[in-house]
């Protein structure tokens, strides 16, 4: 029989629980209750404020973004530019080892034709030499 008596037990704990439930519910305000109407304006505040501060950092990002785009822009227009400069240096120094070349060159050039210029000279002096001495035969 003690096994009856606990399930007596349990089921009048159960009905009694289920009662204290449904007498907090019923007890619970309705719809037009003003406590609950009060509780639902602050939830909406409440989501009204957490989608001001999404939109706030939304914005932020943004803009965030957008600079961080310009200084990129920035950056290369400024690499783009020391680029140029670099390589307007080295066209400019490749111009003027070019003409340091040449210049090297023509007064090579001038030498050398010197040189022979020279040694034709002393050729027609020892011809003029020769046809102005007696030849002893």
């Amino acid at each position: 029989m003690s096994w009856d008596s606990d399930f007596r037990e349990r089921q009048a704990a159960s009905v009694k629980a289920k009662t204290a439930l449904l007498k907090k519910f019923r007890a619970a305000p309705g719809p037009g209750d003003p406590e609950r109407k009060a509780r639902e304006q602050e939830r909406l505040k409440i989501v009204e404020a957490r989608k001001a501060r999404i939109a706030e950092r939304e914005a932020a990002r943004i803009a965030h973004e957008k600079a961080s785009a310009e200084e990129t822009a920035r950056e290369a227009e400024q690499r783009a530019g020391e680029e140029r400069a670099a390589a307007e240096a080295a066209k400019r120094a490749a111009q003027l080892k070019a003409e340091e070349e040449a210049r090297i060159a023509a007064e090579q050039k001038a030498a050398r034709d010197a040189r022979y210029a020279a040694r034709k000279a002393a050729k027609r002096e020892r011809r003029q030499h020769q046809k102005e001495r007696p030849r002893l035969r």
